[in-house]
């Protein structure tokens, strides 16, 4: 795709170009007439054409203003482009949600910015059908890890809260305009509804898993010290004595539930 157009580092900028995977992740996505999608940086619109044209409307959110008139003129004709210029961190997708449809999100996420995004969205995903992303491969390891495993963590617990996280293939340097340094992958998020094991207390949830993992080489006792005792630990179905990656998604919920209950 021939553009003047030089990626910027600081945006985190790496442009879709192979024909293959682009039709892989459309395929994926699946768009059809009457769904309200929505993709986040949409760039040099490799992904905004096939998607525009597959529902006949889409918002789009892009940070860099340059990108702006090229992408306009890009899609004319191939439907109705409702472009936002601004930063999808700050984006309040639940603006988009004008009638009874939620959102389809996708889009290729800058891998600086992946994990504040994604728990962005989380907060909004009352209003989000589904979720497909193009993500840095080691993100896309975070998210779908199971306990004891390396790269399970607090986005991982808090990922698997909300969504079922389904990684669905690997995406190569090769892919990308310029190439990235590292392997990419395509995964897609579903909200769950309702939630499989719900927190009485989101927020309390969401602080006690934050701390449990900002020191995650100790034991919960130890970790967790400011927020529980052992003593509500055990009452809660958890040893104390463990180390916070050997939790699942339910006994941080009942462990929450259960200072929740103490207040």
């Amino acid at each position: 795709m021939g553009t003047g157009h030089q990626a910027r580092k600081r945006f985190g900028q790496h442009f879709l170009r192979e024909r293959g995977i682009i039709v892989r992740i459309v395929d994926a996505i699946a768009p059809a007439p009457g769904q309200r999608l929505v993709e986040i940086g949409p760039g040099l619109g490799a992904l905004t054409c096939p998607l525009l044209q597959a529902v006949g409307e889409l918002d789009a959110v892009e940070l860099d203003r340059d990108l702006i008139p090229a992408l306009r003129q890009r899609c004319q004709g191939l439907g109705n482009l409702r472009l936002h210029q601004g930063d999808a961190l700050k984006f309040d997708f639940a603006q988009l949600c004008q009638d009874q449809r939620r959102l389809r999100v996708a889009g290729n996420l800058p891998y600086n910015i992946s994990a504040p995004l994604l728990f962005h969205l989380l907060a909004q995903a009352a209003w989000i059908h589904d979720m497909h992303f193009m993500l840095q491969q080691e993100v896309v390891a975070r998210m779908a890890a199971r306990p004891r495993e390396a790269a399970y963590g607090r986005l991982s617990v808090m990922l698997q809260y909300y969504c079922r996280v389904e990684p669905l293939f690997v995406i190569g340097p090769a892919a990308f305009s310029p190439p990235p340094k590292v392997q990419s992958a395509f995964v897609r998020l579903v909200p769950y509804r309702p939630l499989p094991v719900p927190a009485a207390n989101p927020e309390r949830f969401a602080a006690l898993v934050k701390q449990a993992f900002a020191q995650r080489r100790k034991t919960l006792r130890n970790a967790l010290r400011d927020l529980a005792g052992a003593e509500d630990m055990a009452a809660a179905g958890v040893n104390p004595g463990v180390r916070p990656e050997t939790l699942g998604v339910a006994e941080f919920v009942a462990l929450s539930n259960r200072l929740e209950w103490l207040q």
